[in-house]
């Protein structure tokens, strides 16, 4: 059974500089919120973030449904494409928090929150290695 999502949709004036920072930048807090859902392995590019409105909720809402299935978190209070359809700004700003409760430090990302969250750990790259003989 899905669990309950720690912070309400309409609850965006809870932390007013995330609310800020959506209302002014909302692709910042987007591309915060999808490298922590993909784990690092986000392929946005600076092209990708103008983009127009109804391909930006359609992308938002992939990103909530894999962030939903990933924290088994409830599809509420209507499906993913109809909240960020109607309410993308406060969907966001939900997100964003929700993933900031469960440890993560966005402002720093996946690889800086240097936090175990789940059983995953930020990737570091190996270090280098040399033959002996």
């Amino acid at each position: 059974m899905p669990g309950e999502w720690s912070v309400g949709l309409c609850s965006c004036f809870g932390d007013v500089g995330t609310c800020c920072l959506t209302c002014w930048c909302p692709c910042v807090t987007f591309g915060r919120v999808a490298e922590v859902v993909d784990k690092g392995s986000t392929m946005l590019h600076e092209r990708d973030t103008v983009f127009s409105a109804t391909v930006h909720r359609l992308y938002t809402c992939s990103k909530r449904s894999s962030m939903r299935a990933q924290y088994n978190l409830q599809e509420s209070p209507c499906l993913d494409c109809c909240v960020h359809f109607w309410c993308d700004t406060c969907a966001l700003c939900q997100e964003y928090r929700e993933l900031e409760k469960r440890g993560f430090n966005m402002a720093k990302g996946w690889e800086g929150s240097n936090k175990v969250v789940g059983c995953v750990q930020g990737m570091r790259p190996p270090r280098k290695q040399s033959m002996c003989f």
